[in-house]
């Protein structure tokens, strides 16, 4: 089969980026634009500002994306974007933009899923990597465990049922008053604390599941706080960002090996910005060893939004036929197809 280049296009959130990726493996070029300078002034996304950003950058990136990988728009077999989930003005941004570049060109138009290509991340970083595996994905906005059966074939085994991880996250940082993004920020002063200092309980549900709940979490780092303020008891950060973070690792970690153990996996992939977290790698793949399962992580720069996944799972999507019309529209609370 001829090789095939894909341009992956990303605007779900706060990074506009775009991507040139050879048969789903490759990469060429890896072009983001972070807007975090922007936001951090405001503690998180704000989608107005977010959407307006990708609109004044989008074509500059697309461009460096093309330079970078020495290809131009007519080399392309295929145009991926984004189409969900995500924040639905910055969606739109990047939807229409491909839009634009498939019908001007003639070149076939793939919508991805956010999530996906998530996933997909791990087969750039390891060009080897097949189906089937348990996948962790643990970001900003989503938390799942998922089989992943085929190229195209999930079955979402968990899920948060509030707060995604990356968002508890953030919202603790916040009330630490570290900045944003506030997952980096609480990985660095957790390094300096006492993980044991605080129990923070995790969540029991009335029936048997592996779904998450990280707001109790949350709550529960929010209430220490308070309470130790009003009795004028001293706070040490570093110890509740350590506790918090231990507390909610091991959570997933739990669930994600109970995941592959019962179900004869022998690999887990993980995905997502929260996959960057020191803690979590390195106690996965402590864990991991003890079960003999295998533990991957993309490199940091395909953890966070990134294009190069998009082109990735694009790759995959065009090699099933699944074409997208070029009606298709933005879907900010599209879920993994179960």
């Amino acid at each position: 089969m001829e090789d095939q280049l894909i341009l992956g296009i990303e605007t779900s959130c706060d990074e506009t980026a775009a991507s040139v990726v050879r048969n789903g493996r490759q990469v060429l070029s890896n072009i983001i634009s972070s807007q975090i300078p922007l936001h951090r002034k405001f503690g998180g996304v704000v989608p107005e500002m977010a959407s307006r950003k990708h609109t004044e950058n989008i074509t500059g990136v697309v461009d460096l994306a093309l330079k970078e990988a020495g290809v131009t728009l007519e080399d392309l077999d295929a145009i991926a974007v984004t189409r969900g989930p995500g924040l639905v003005g910055a969606l739109l941004v990047g939807l229409q933009y491909a839009k634009g570049l498939a019908f001007a060109l003639g070149k076939p138009l793939i919508g991805v899923n956010h999530i996906e290509g998530h996933i997909s991340a791990n087969y750039i970083q390891y060009p080897e990597l097949e189906p089937p595996f348990v996948s962790l994905v643990v970001s900003g906005g989503h938390t799942f465990i998922v089989e992943v059966r085929n190229y195209r074939d999930y079955v979402v085994v968990a899920k948060t049922r509030d707060d995604a991880v990356g968002e508890a996250f953030d919202k603790v940082a916040r009330a630490l008053s570290l900045p944003y993004p506030g997952g980096p920020q609480i990985d660095q002063l957790a390094r300096k604390g006492n993980e044991d200092a605080i129990a923070f309980s995790r969540p029991k549900f009335h029936e048997e599941t592996l779904d998450f709940s990280f707001s109790g979490i949350k709550s529960a780092v929010l209430n220490y706080l308070n309470s130790a303020a009003q009795r004028g008891e001293t706070i040490v950060p570093a110890d509740v960002a350590a506790s918090f973070q231990k507390a909610v690792v091991f959570n997933l970690i739990d669930h994600a090996m109970q995941v592959a153990v019962n179900r004869g996996y022998h690999r887990i992939a993980v995905a997502g910005g929260v996959a960057s977290n020191s803690y979590l790698r390195h106690n996965l793949v402590e864990e991991g060893k003890k079960q003999g399962i295998e533990i991957l992580f993309p490199a940091a720069v395909l953890c966070t939004d990134n294009a190069a996944m998009i082109a990735s799972a694009g790759y995959y999507q065009l090699q099933a036929g699944d074409i997208s019309p070029l009606s298709i529209n933005a879907e900010p609370n599209l879920g993994l197809r179960l």
